[in-house]
């Protein structure tokens, strides 16, 4: 992006920033309940100095990190077969079409029966919601390789083992690379609704939990502090994800 096109998009930003403490200023809410721009800001800095939000951030980071890579290879995998061979595909696909549905969050209380409350539950249920949008992101991918590209492959002498990993996959990164941005777009939302949720006691960790013991002090100028740190965090995975699919793509373009 160039440097005009930062500017650009920061100027709504600032906007924003500007009315929102004017507004506040005004104390037409009390400040405890609306706090302005700068507070929120030195709330931040005060946060980040005493460890309690990278601490709070690094337990939260860990479980999406762990919970998407295994989610996305599974989908990738499975992707991948279901892609590539009709019968597969035929097999899983109804089970699969019953169970996508469901949301993430859905399944929290029977893997709170079956594996207890613990750092296994959230990274289980971002595996389950980021499994899917990779899937059939995958098998999107692959379908829409040209027949005729895989047919030359095969008349050079390609075999039909290499042709997925060589021909196949390389040409549906594209696709496969929309479903982790949405997979993990939707991996944050899910760690911090159960750390909300299933996450609440004083020893448990993560920006979720954070946001709920400051919701019970009304500490609202903590809350935005988090949930400005959670928008940053998603922004920065998209832009990670954008890079690393440019740099892997840029040669079958």
């Amino acid at each position: 992006m160039s440097v005009r096109g930062v500017l650009v998009g920061c100027v709504p930003i600032i906007v924003f920033a500007l009315v929102w403490e004017c507004v506040a200023r005004m104390q037409v809410v009390p400040g405890y309940l609306f706090p302005s721009f700068s507070t929120v800001i030195v709330t931040l800095y005060g946060l980040l100095m005493s460890g309690v939000l990278l601490d709070n951030l690094a337990s939260s980071l860990f479980r999406v990190l762990a919970g998407l890579l295994l989610g996305s290879v599974a989908g990738i995998m499975m992707g991948t077969a279901m892609g590539c061979r009709a019968v597969i595909d035929q097999s899983f696909h109804p089970i699969l079409s019953l169970l996508y549905p469901i949301p993430a969050i859905g399944w929290a209380p029977l893997l709170m029966i079956w594996i207890g409350i613990g750092e296994s539950l959230p990274i289980m249920l971002i595996f389950l919601c980021s499994f899917f949008p990779v899937l059939y992101s995958t098998i999107t991918g692959i379908k829409g390789v040209d027949p005729d590209v895989i047919n030359a492959a095969r008349t050079l002498g390609a075999s039909d083992l290499l042709i997925p990993v060589t021909i196949i996959l390389p040409l549906a990164l594209p696709d496969i690379f929309t479903g982790l941005r949405l997979g993990a777009g939707m991996a944050w939302r899910v760690v911090i609704a159960v750390e909300m949720v299933a996450m609440i006691s004083t020893e448990s960790t993560g920006i979720g939990a954070l946001l709920i013991r400051s919701e019970s002090l009304l500490r609202v100028d903590v809350i935005i502090a988090c949930l400005i740190v959670l928008s940053v965090m998603c922004l920065t995975f998209e832009r990670v994800f954008q890079y690393i699919e440019t740099r892997m793509t840029d040669k079958w373009r």
